[in-house]
């Protein structure tokens, strides 16, 4: 057997040192991802030791943003991206084109020639996918309108920047480089003889091509190949069937389309996610989506060169300056035109702030082309990693001045309390409170319940304690964070406050000082952990029943302070044994029967 195995010495290293050094981050309460860059530099080729093959680990991070881009399609409609449009579109695009400046003036300051400026610009203005949006997931966004928005935003940003990819050739004679020659192994590239005209219009046939195909075609086969997989009951099929999909359209619309391989994996985890059957696809592809992001983290580490901070110190801080400041600043301003909150403009304005594959992709074709000179791209690779680096601190920061910002614009938004029609607490009165509108983006108003449950989620466990809780009179209320979720709950009546319970502000606005009870209904057993230690120091004497999958799940809920933890297997196999001995049968998925009125 061969020993020279390059492609498993780069993921054992890249994931065995992204461990350590993300526990290592995690320990001092940093963000696991600089642990990620950490261990990338550390075995790139710019520090002694092994060196891990950087061409491999920029594939598997492809891998990885494809599959993230895919994770994310299937929590999207088509629907949703097109209610985003009229701000996504101009709110890009303008903001392209005043990174871009930024990055000419530069350019002309560092003496090189308009077209290295244009290239150097352009890579500038585009943020990372993979950045974006495990930052949109960790905050819990990406189904909220801020969370549309942001990833609008970036759809339209990585159209642009197929744009340049296939125009940019077209044009190196013309801005000063070495004209491309014609013979092209990608379809992202097209010959010069076209024209430019020519090439655009090849360019945005292809793309239109791309999107009917899918919309005509993938909407009726995706679903179709999916449910044909599920009932043949094997579960490594239907997992297999899901990464088929995603990798395989990804790669089909990169090759046949000339579309980017995230675009791809975007539109077909959008097409499935039309299927009945796309969230247990989401739940399969989550493993690998976590590893392959981490190996994205890696690998752009094992790009930079740390020496580069002493010997371009100044053209470092000024790259870094145009990506966080005059990005940031560029789509504050649009987004608070288009008269959207404060609070929605700085979270974007964070999102934003960084730029990763697709600016190295455009530094390595700006060099290539001879547009580019390689001190260009030594910058790029530097501003990456450090406003990779610094983007958790963005979003620290856009937390503070949120406060200052909406005072001085006197858009302050008054905290104020949900008003009941009725008594509150009085049986029956499940969700008879008039909720006091307010902005998405500010602390949800407090309940004016007492005496009430708190369900935490509403998926397939939560909304069947729902409906025992309505069908028994008891007043409750539910915290979700899935908007298509909470607009049914409201549509049905039923009381919500939207956002993770884990954070402070959202599981305040439940009042669980003045709540019965407390019901997670959510299968993470870490983040109910977390819940149920802000419930006992709110209110001590609040009833928590939880839920979990395993014995070592159960004991970390009850030391953490829960009351009741019922283990699903274990409900499961006690209504087994009771079929079987005849004995009656007392289903325990009609939870009334359970939770009754109780005396005060």
């Amino acid at each position: 057997m061969p020993h020279d195995t390059p492609l498993i010495a780069t993921i054992v290293a890249g994931l065995g040192l992204a461990f350590v050094f993300g526990a290592l981050a995690n320990r001092f309460r940093i963000p696991p991802l600089v642990g990620y860059l950490v261990a990338g530099v550390l075995v790139g080729p710019n520090t002694p030791g092994f060196v891990a093959d950087t061409g491999l680990a920029n594939e598997l991070a492809e891998i990885g943003v494809i599959l993230l881009m895919f994770g994310v399609g299937l929590h999207f409609s088509l629907k949703d991206l097109l209610s985003v449009r009229a701000i996504a579109v101009p709110g890009a695009i303008v903001q392209i084109g005043f990174a871009t400046l930024l990055g000419v003036g530069l350019a002309w300051l560092l003496g090189w020639s308009p077209g290295a400026g244009l290239v150097f610009g352009l890579a500038l203005s585009v943020a990372s996918t993979v950045v974006l949006l495990r930052a949109l997931q960790e905050r819990r966004l990406i189904e909220t309108e801020r969370g549309r928005i942001a990833v609008g935003w970036l759809i339209v940003e990585d159209l642009a920047m197929v744009l340049a990819l296939v125009l940019l050739p077209a044009l190196a004679g013309v801005l000063g480089g070495q004209p491309q020659v014609d013979d092209h192994a990608s379809l992202l590239s097209l010959p010069a003889s076209y024209g430019i005209w020519g090439v655009v219009g090849i360019t945005l046939a292809k793309v239109a091509a791309f999107v009917v195909v899918m919309l005509v075609v993938g909407r009726r086969v995706i679903p179709w190949i999916l449910h044909y997989v599920a009932h043949t009951g094997s579960r490594e099929l239907f997992r297999l069937a899901v990464l088929a999909i995603a990798l395989g359209v990804a790669f089909g619309a990169a090759k046949l389309f000339g579309v980017s391989l995230a675009l791809g994996a975007f539109f077909a985890g959008m097409i499935m996610s039309e299927s009945e059957l796309s969230h247990r696809a989401a739940e399969e592809s989550l493993p690998l989506r976590d590893a392959f992001s981490v190996l994205f983290f890696v690998s752009v580490g094992m790009l930079f060169d740390p020496f580069s901070l002493i010997s371009n110190s100044w053209p470092i801080l000024a790259t870094l300056a145009i990506i966080v400041i005059g990005k940031s600043i560029a789509a504050f301003i649009i987004v608070v035109t288009f008269r959207y909150p404060i609070a929605t403009a700085l979270m974007i304005s964070a999102s934003l702030a960084q730029i990763g594959e697709f600016s190295f992709i455009l530094a390595e074709l700006g060099v290539g082309l001879k547009l580019l000179p390689e001190q260009g791209r030594d910058l790029i690779l530097a501003g990456a990693i450090l406003s990779i680096l610094l983007n958790p601190l963005m979003f620290l920061i856009v937390d503070w001045m949120k406060p200052w910002l909406e005072t001085r614009a006197g858009k302050a938004v008054p905290v104020e309390e949900a008003r009941p029609i009725g008594p509150a607490t009085e049986p029956g009165q499940v969700a008879s409170v008039q909720a006091v509108p307010g902005k998405e983006d500010g602390p949800p108003p407090k309940t004016a319940l007492a005496g009430h449950s708190i369900l935490i989620g509403y998926g397939r466990v939560g909304s069947l304690v729902g409906a025992a809780l309505k069908e028994a009179a008891l007043p409750f209320l539910v915290i979700e964070d899935a908007d298509k979720t909470l607009a049914k709950l409201k549509a049905d009546g039923v009381e919500t406050v939207a956002g993770n319970a884990a954070n402070a502000d959202v599981f305040s606005a439940a009042n669980p000082e003045g709540a019965k009870r407390l019901i997670l209904a959510i299968p993470n057993a870490f983040e109910a952990g977390q819940v149920v230690l802000r419930a006992r120091a709110a209110n001590p004497g609040i009833n928590v029943i939880a839920r979990a999958h395993s014995d070592a799940e159960v004991d970390h809920l009850k030391g953490l302070g829960a009351d009741t933890v019922i283990m699903g297997e274990r409900e499961i196999a006690r209504g087994i044994v009771e079929v079987v001995t005849g004995k009656p049968n007392d289903p325990p998925a009609e939870p009334a029967m359970a939770i009754g009125p109780q005396p005060a």
